[in-house]
């Protein structure tokens, strides 16, 4: 009898097909795996007769062998398929954001479900102190309990648990058992919590750059997930320090455009505020450290006490734009007091000084001089001169709230590109209640529309700002420029603004309370 010569097929499926093929009188052809002593694959296929059941085995161990192996090696490409998707999804997600924090953030989303059931997201902030900042679990309904154990996981665990072991060092580290042995490293209320989660697997992986840890990935898994393999945890350690690199990254940028802003900051003094002239002056920082550096503004007297308004861009956005600024704006302030000269004449000196002085950078500017005639003050009007390099051209609104452009003759080349070439002065005559409004190209520029674009749109939000911010006093020249910067940038800036305005009160009546004391 065939059970008697294999006992252990008993129950396999070549018992199955045997018997049924035995039963319905119908051939079967069937693969069945025999244990030992045979150990192997046979495809079997049984006819029945009038003599009872014939049976043809075939060996086929090597071809079904060669099978599995096909199919391992198929599941190990789709894993591996997986995790540099996955690579690539975190990867996108940390590049494609200035809010690199955040990105990091969603890495919790990014690994659970797929390689473990819930997680955590730690940083390490400037005190090196630990903050639990995201987490996300497979099951909706255990969201909350997640959130509450973050809540509670940093003012409960031991100094000595693996989450600080591996900021610490720098290195994987693995809590098998982890319900039990976590809890034992917690106190208060988190234990209780962690029970109720019940993770049976956990990993803690820092986020590190450039030798330090910025933060720390703790991935849970529970009972039914096992471990995870070393090729999941070659790839958790590789994205964790891609993570790592983008925090590293972006604290640099910060500190770059703090570096920046602090420098240009403080060589942007406070402007001039002469007699029945009100100047006003902004500087909004670009949102990214590299657009940070080269734009400034500055308004002061002459000998004469003639006012002189000024704004360029120094070519270049970081620190070594910010540095070369404060060499063009010092040169540009001294030649013009010193010399008592035209804006033109001090352009032209500028450009000469920075040659000789080896100046390595080129720059736009317009330099604006305020100036008064006795039969011009007897008329309410005052002159502006103004000379321009290569900039940007200043607004002017008159009194009736229409606003112009003020060009000069021609245009004429930035600074530092041809010096000894002769520039040229434009003039306009100014009533009363006149104001000029000067400006860099963060203010107009859009990377997705031309910048005559810009400048019409600038024109059209001062001429419907103009009726809100004027007072039966007079023009509110903050309310005028805040409310115009508001309305062209509503949102982060892409590149640094200044600005510079002057409003031209009556002088035969006292400074209006708007314009603030006066100074110089």
């Amino acid at each position: 009898m065939v059970w008697e010569l294999f006992p252990a097929a008993l129950g396999s499926d070549f018992e199955v097909n045997y018997r049924g093929a035995a039963a319905d009188g119908e051939p079967r052809a069937f693969e069945a795996y025999y244990p030992p002593p045979l150990d192997a694959w046979y495809e079997v296929r049984a006819w029945p007769g009038q003599d009872g059941l014939s049976v043809y085995f075939l060996d086929i161990t090597a071809r079904r062998t060669s099978q599995e192996e096909a199919a391992r090696a198929q599941r190990r490409l789709r894993a591996a398929s997986a995790r540099l998707q996955l690579l690539s999804a975190v990867s996108d997600d940390l590049s494609s954001t200035l809010e690199t924090e955040d990105a990091v953030r969603r890495l919790a989303r990014h690994l659970v479900p797929g390689l473990g059931t819930w997680c955590l997201i730690t940083m390490v902030d400037e005190h090196h102190q630990l903050h639990d900042i995201a987490s996300w679990h497979a099951d909706p309904a255990m969201r909350a309990t997640v959130e509450h154990y973050a809540a509670l996981r940093m003012t409960a665990l031991s100094p000595r648990s693996y989450l600080f072991e591996a900021v610490r060092t720098g290195r994987l580290v693995e809590v098998p058992d982890a319900t039990r042995t976590i809890t034992e490293a917690l106190s208060g209320e988190a234990r209780e919590v962690l029970r109720g989660l019940a993770p049976q697997m956990a990993y803690a992986i820092p986020m590190r750059a450039r030798g330090r840890t910025l933060g720390a990935i703790t991935l849970f898994l529970d009972a039914e997930r096992g471990t995870l393999p070393e090729d999941d945890l070659a790839m958790l350690v590789q994205l964790a320090d891609r993570a790592g690199l983008a925090l590293d990254n972006a604290r640099l940028y910060e500190e770059q455009r703090h570096i920046s802003e602090t420098l240009q900051r403080a060589l942007l003094s406070a402007p001039v505020e002469p007699d029945h002239v009100h100047v006003v002056a902004r500087y909004l920082p670009a949102t990214q450290a590299a657009e940070v550096g080269g734009d400034w503004y500055d308004a002061f007297l002459q000998r004469d006490g003639a006012t002189v308004l000024a704004i360029g861009d120094v070519i270049g956005h970081d620190t070594r734009a910010a540095a070369a600024m404060s060499q063009v704006r010092t040169l540009l302030r001294g030649i013009a007091y010193t010399s008592g000269d035209s804006p033109a004449e001090v352009l032209a000196s500028l450009d000469d000084a920075m040659r000789a002085l080896n100046v390595d950078t080129m720059a736009s500017a317009v330099v604006a001089r305020l100036e008064q005639t006795p039969p011009e003050r007897a008329r309410g009007q005052r002159r502006l001169r103004w000379s321009n390099a290569g900039h940007l051209p200043p607004l002017l609104v008159l009194p009736d709230g229409t606003v112009h452009e003020l060009h000069g003759r021609e245009p004429e080349m930035l600074l530092g590109v041809v010096p000894g070439r002769p520039r040229t002065d434009a003039d306009v005559l100014l009533e009363n209640g006149s104001t000029v409004l000067m400006f860099t190209d963060g203010l107009v520029e859009r990377r997705t529309e031309h910048v005559r674009d810009g400048l019409d749109r600038l024109r059209e939000v001062v001429a419907a700002v103009i009726p809100h911010a004027t007072t039966p006093d007079g023009l509110d020249l903050e309310l005028l420029v805040d409310e115009v910067l508001a309305r062209m940038l509503p949102g982060p800036a892409d590149d640094d603004v200044a600005v510079v305005a002057v409003h031209l009160f009556p002088e035969d009546l006292p400074r209006p309370p708007q314009a603030g004391p006066e100074h110089s």
